[in-house]
């Protein structure tokens, strides 16, 4: 996955530094051990499931774990549980050679616990729940949905902890532009910006990721995965709403007279006498209040441009058809029984666009400008998540287009599985979900055991891990992916009725949600150890850094990634108040050649983003379900 930002999180014990008006101040940020030491405990801070299979893990020197024990205390301090670590799963890095499971499973009572290990090492663990999954997936869900109120776009924005203020207001009246033209990297135009057309209306939607682009690729991947939980998990507070702002937005990019489909708003990379998004860190507001001109630097800061992803009436890049359609025919079966009439509605506009798709000469893809923000190989499976959608419609509202768009569903199906361009469940491969909701049309074995060689792959990369991780740690989105894997365990039981890798979904949740070599939760706001430093303009510049009060709640960041991605990267830009939670203390965790830093700048972990945090609700909200 290309970065959202190409350019120039807490722990255990740490320090924060902040720079702000006032200028520098050093924030403590809290400890749940006694003492620093050699050993560390790891815990799912999002918590356990009462009747799931519950792993935690203890870390330290062979010698320091060759003879410790560990309780499970309450709130009153009662120890409700005691054992002794399993076998050792391997050895981390130099100072952490061994890594020993603490197995919970017994612990099945609801409430809030803490681990402690004693004998030859002495270690204490941040809080933990114990709940149905309910409760405990219900509440996780709700705070993902916080993350998409925060980052909307427009007159219609929620003000929420962040004090969000309506933004880009010009967009309702945005200038199209032919597409640019850029360097082999992205990062930067080879040829003039052209004015083609417009106005065109393309306010509201949600910010991509820390930036302040828009983009459909994304938007539709995030819009299906909240309106896919919202199927599962209606009373989700706020899911309905946000996934009608979502699709509010993917109707705008979406012009049914001209037969146009547009791909993005506003401009990344720029060069060096014009600004994108990408070279001003700053409060999407202050847009709106720059006056600007032909020539300005600052020119398609102020006045947004608007780039199609075809020409008019022409075919479109089938990953975007298939994946807009798709949305579209999710809001059919969503509307089916309330308001047949806009569902009906719903479903001719994604038949226009399956129908638009360019599946005889659909190379390049087109995702965003530049490309290489976002890479994908596969469309086979946009194509066949936007039929099995279609036909889940048409049946809800006795269409009798159906069945055909079934058979093609599963002729898709055929083809990606034969196409070489095999993933698992992110922004760039909706097999997982294609393959679940064609299975809900009927029995496929060969979509099913797609799916299980989704989960299996990860499950064998798991068994190799000292924690667990069925993520590779050294590759972008490790979080992200994992969240996918814990989606498309959900989706094949459901599927199925084989709940074969339940255990492993219930394990890698946990190490997204700190039971990981760090002792972070990847998601803010969630735990007592979480990131406080998000590559995020709003985050940064409205948002508390110190851990307490205005937070980014919710949102999903990338997580540990390649060390060598990171080597001398503190890149902020003018205008970003500085923040660093941690410092060194962060490196004594890294391993397996994988780093963690939560620091602004590093947005190679700490930048969250729309599809990282819709991933995670649609787990979430699956397993309440």
């Amino acid at each position: 996955m290309s970065p959202r930002l190409p350019r120039p999180r807490v722990l255990v014990l740490g320090l924060v530094l902040c720079l702000g008006a006032g200028g520098i101040a050093w924030y403590a940020l809290p400890s749940h051990r006694d003492e620093p030491g050699p050993v560390a405990i790891r815990v799912d801070q999002g918590g356990y499931v009462s009747g799931e299979h519950k792993t935690a893990f203890v870390m330290g020197p062979r010698d320091k774990l060759a003879g410790t024990h560990f309780e499970v205390v309450d709130e009153a301090g009662r120890a409700v549980l005691d054992g002794v670590p399993g076998p050792s799963t391997g050895a981390w890095n130099g100072a952490y050679d061994t890594v020993r499971p603490l197995d919970l499973s017994t612990l099945t009572r609801s409430g809030t616990y803490r681990l402690r290990v004693t004998g030859t090492a002495k270690a204490t663990s941040p809080r933990f729940a114990v709940a149905p999954a309910s409760t405990l997936m219900k509440g996780l869900a709700a705070d993902n949905v916080r993350f998409f109120q925060a980052q909307r776009d427009g007159a219609d924005t929620v003000p929420g902890d962040l004090g969000r203020r309506p933004s880009h207001l010009a967009d309702r009246s945005a200038s199209v532009y032919a597409r640019p033209r850029y360097n082999d990297d992205g990062t930067e135009l080879t040829a003039p910006l052209r004015r083609t057309g417009g106005p065109v209306d393309v306010s509201g939607g949600w910010f991509d990721a820390g930036d302040y682009l828009k983009f459909t690729h994304t938007a539709s991947y995030a819009t299906d995965e909240l309106l896919l939980a919202q199927r599962e998990l209606p009373d989700t507070p706020g899911l309905a709403a946000e996934a009608a702002h979502g699709l509010s937005w993917l109707d705008k990019m979406w012009d049914g007279r001209t037969r146009t489909l547009y791909a993005q708003v506003g401009l990344g990379a720029g060069d060096k006498n014009l600004h994108g998004d990408h070279d001003v860190w700053r409060l999407p507001e202050a847009d709106d209040a720059l006056k600007v001109h032909d020539g300005d630097p600052d020119q398609l800061v102020g006045r947004r441009p608007v780039f199609r992803a075809h020409q008019p009436g022409a075919p479109i890049s089938p990953n975007l058809a298939g994946r807009v359609a798709a949305a579209f025919a999710l809001a059919a079966q969503l509307d089916a029984t309330r308001d047949p009439a806009a569902a009906r509605q719903w479903l001719d506009k994604a038949a226009a666009l399956y129908g638009q798709a360019d599946t005889d000469h659909p190379r390049p893809l087109v995702t965003t400008f530049p490309h290489a923000f976002y890479s994908e190989d596969s469309w086979q499976d946009d194509m066949e998540f936007a039929a099995a959608e279609l036909a889940l419609a048409a049946r809800k509202l006795g269409d009798g287009r159906a069945e055909g768009w079934h058979t093609q569903a599963g002729t898709w199906a055929r083809v990606y599985l034969a196409s070489g361009n095999l993933g698992t469940l992110d922004v760039s491969d909706v097999s997982a979900l294609a393959h679940a909701d064609l299975l809900r049309l009927g029995p496929s074995e060969p979509v099913a055991a797609d799916l299980r060689r989704q989960l299996a792959s990860g499950e064998r990369r798991a068994a190799k891990d000292p924690f667990r991780a069925g993520a590779r740690y050294t590759d972008f989105d490790a979080v992200p992916h994992t969240f996918g894997l814990v989606a498309t365990a959900a989706l094949y039981a459901r599927a199925t009725g084989d709940h074969h890798y339940d255990a492993f979904a219930g394990q890698q949740r946990g190490w997204a949600l700190g039971a990981n070599a760090w002792g972070t939760t990847f998601m803010i706001g969630t735990g007592e150890v979480f990131p406080h430093c998000p590559a995020h303009q709003v985050a940064n510049l409205a948002g508390s850094l110190t851990g307490r009060g205005a937070l980014l709640r919710g949102a999903i960041i990338n997580g540990p990634n390649g060390a060598k991605k990171l080597s001398g990267d503190n890149d902020t830009l003018d205008g970003t108040r500085a923040c660093a939670a941690g410092g060194a203390e962060w490196k004594r965790f890294d391993g397996k050649g994988a780093r963690y830093v939560d620091r602004v700048g590093a947005w190679q972990t700490v930048e969250p983003a729309d599809d990282f945090t819709s991933t995670a609700l649609l787990a979430f909200a699956l397993f309440a379900a």
